[in-house]
């Protein structure tokens, strides 16, 4: 039996939310079996490529000074910087969708109402600083609104490797946020998971 949107809305405001800016567009979207598996191959590509640009290498202390260690990083560097540039050649910030506050898991995403088209089948695009030119691109059906001008819509159609990733993804970035808080000397302000609609 399919869960209801309430069933649907405990389920996300229950887990652990991404929440910040990425650029995000929200279009009218068909879900044909091919293009939904098309979809999950390709977000599993973006979220493994994620993961592995996003990753913080530990410091170096001054205990690892093997040569061939100390090499890889300077080349590990270097990728990054050539990564960086490759990325904004080939989408120029002027093309990328506007930023939009979000908050998400893989449980589905709370996005302004603004951007939502009047549609009940939608594919969420985001692109991520880490690299922009890898959208991922999650199909969802409309939710519910909410009392705040934003708007509650749920992933489907995600393969079991998609939601897994999604949910590392989701992990990583708040582990992130709260290691930078511990070293800038901020408190980490972490929002309770359950929010009212």
């Amino acid at each position: 039996m399919p869960m209801s949107i309430d069933e649907i809305w405990k389920e996300f405001s229950e887990r652990m939310t991404y929440q910040g800016n990425p650029h995000i567009a929200v279009d009218a979207f068909h879900f044909v079996p091919e293009d939904i598996a098309r979809l999950n191959e390709r977000n599993l590509h973006v979220l493994r490529t994620l993961a592995s640009l996003d990753e913080k290498k530990p410091e170096n202390t001054g205990d690892n000074d093997d040569p061939m260690m100390l090499e890889l990083q300077r080349m590990d560097s270097k990728l990054n910087v050539l990564l960086d540039i490759v990325d904004r050649l080939l989408v120029p910030a002027t093309l990328l969708p506007e930023r939009q506050p979000v908050r998400f898991n893989a449980v589905g995403i709370v996005v302004q109402e603004s951007v939502i088209p009047a549609s009940d089948t939608l594919c969420i695009r985001m692109h991520f600083d880490a690299c922009r030119a890898l959208p991922l691109e999650l199909p969802a059906r409309f939710g519910r609104s909410t009392n705040d001008g934003s708007t509650f819509v749920y992933f489907c159609e995600l393969s079991e490797l998609v939601e897994d990733g999604l949910e590392r993804f989701v992990f990583c970035h708040h582990r992130r946020r709260v290691a930078e808080a511990r070293m800038t000397g901020v408190t980490e302000t972490v929002p309770s998971p359950k929010h009212r609609m």
